[in-house]
């Protein structure tokens, strides 16, 4: 997954002036920009896997922003969310942080505040596909293995010797030293310690009943 692309940031707001006037500033700050009028249009749009946010009017015609904020953290990758309102209204902006947003501003909006808001989105957002591309290495080396290498890896990850796991599986230690040499390399971990880790993640590995033991 490549994040050399300039960072992109979205505006759905029903106010064409407001869109024109923050695609500019988003533009000359370095940033890509697409805006919209309306939830569908946005939604439509193709994801592009690129650091990005969201600038949305907090009341949007029809569906309004919390109701689009439910809507991307239910259908679409995470994307943090920066809302603009008309008026200070707690309840709403309470809602609206609960819901994972990053910020909540009040037109007329700071320039320097929006753009230390995104920002702020863009690092959150280039965390998230950080974690993205590396889960989806672990999944590709996993696909890797054979059926017996992810078994072994099943119960060495949940803190059995070699010895136990031969038992369980009904060979040799020394043909569970081999597997478990194969799927250490395949999976690149470089300790123990790393392959619990990433088999944690994978959610591969049985609950912890011993204490782990290195073999």
């Amino acid at each position: 997954m490549s994040l050399t692309f300039a960072p992109m940031v979205f505006v759905v707001d029903a106010d064409i002036s407001i869109r024109e006037s923050l695609e500019r500033l988003i533009r000359n700050s370095g940033w890509q920009a697409e805006t919209f009028a309306s939830q569908q249009e946005f939604l439509a749009y193709p994801r592009r896997i690129v650091p990005s946010c969201l600038i949305v009017d907090a009341a949007l015609p029809d569906c309004g922003g919390l109701a689009l904020q439910r809507q991307i953290a239910s259908e679409r990758f995470p994307m943090p969310i920066i809302f603009l309102s008309g008026s200070c209204d707690i309840e709403m902006t309470v809602r609206a942080m609960k819901g994972g947003a990053l910020d909540f501003l009040i037109k007329p909006i700071n320039d320097e505040s929006l753009l230390s808001a995104i920002r702020a989105a863009i690092k959150r957002s280039e965390a998230i596909l950080g974690r993205e591309s590396e889960l989806h290495q672990l999944r590709a080396g996993y696909g890797s293995l054979t059926p017996r290498e992810r078994e072994v890896m099943t119960l060495v990850a949940s803190g059995l010797p070699n010895k136990q796991v031969g038992g369980e599986l009904g060979i040799s230690e020394v043909t569970v030293k081999f597997h478990r040499g194969n799927l250490m390399r395949k999976m690149r971990a470089d300790s123990f310690a790393h392959l619990v880790n990433m088999a944690s993640r994978l959610r591969v590995a049985r609950p912890m009943t011993t204490s782990a033991v290195s073999a």
